[in-house]
């Protein structure tokens, strides 16, 4: 676990925590690009809703839609990205971290009426085995290791 260098190598637990977090921050912006395929649903959503919105109001309050949830994603994913380097080097608030978005990640997919993508459940699902595979018992020795040498 401690190189020539005397710095510790994450084990294989971490090191798949790590590419599952990856993983799904791939999934977060493949999510992305199927938001952006869902327009014409989501005006006609709107459409249908009764609104007395003109087809000008519908299709920008489309597009306003479309690009917050999409910014909120992109830097959701960029966040997990970022947490997931720092799991990688041993950081234990990073773990808890990552812990607290996945529950809101899987938490997320039962909000809305059942309008989460296929890449959403996806994503949650690996982020989920990901949370798992940091906390066993060889990555507890890692993060108490790498916590008593900083």
């Amino acid at each position: 676990m401690t190189t020539a260098t005397g710095r510790t190598t994450p084990p294989g637990t971490v090191v798949a925590a790590f590419v599952g977090f990856l993983v799904s921050c791939v999934f977060a912006v493949t999510s992305v690009g199927v938001l952006v395929g869902t327009r014409d649903d989501l005006v006609d959503a709107l459409r249908s809703s009764g609104t007395s919105m003109t087809e000008e109001q519908l299709q920008s309050a489309a597009t306003v839609t479309q690009v917050t949830f999409a910014t909120i994603a992109v830097v959701i994913a960029l966040v997990q990205l970022w947490l997931a380097f720092k799991l990688r080097s041993g950081r234990n608030w990073a773990r808890v971290l990552l812990t607290v978005f996945t529950v809101f990640q899987v938490g997320s997919l039962f909000v809305g009426e059942g309008s989460a993508t296929l890449p959403a459940y996806g994503g949650a699902a690996v982020a989920a085995l990901a949370v798992i595979a940091s906390y066993l018992p060889a990555s507890n020795v890692y993060f108490d290791t790498v916590k008593r040498a900083g």
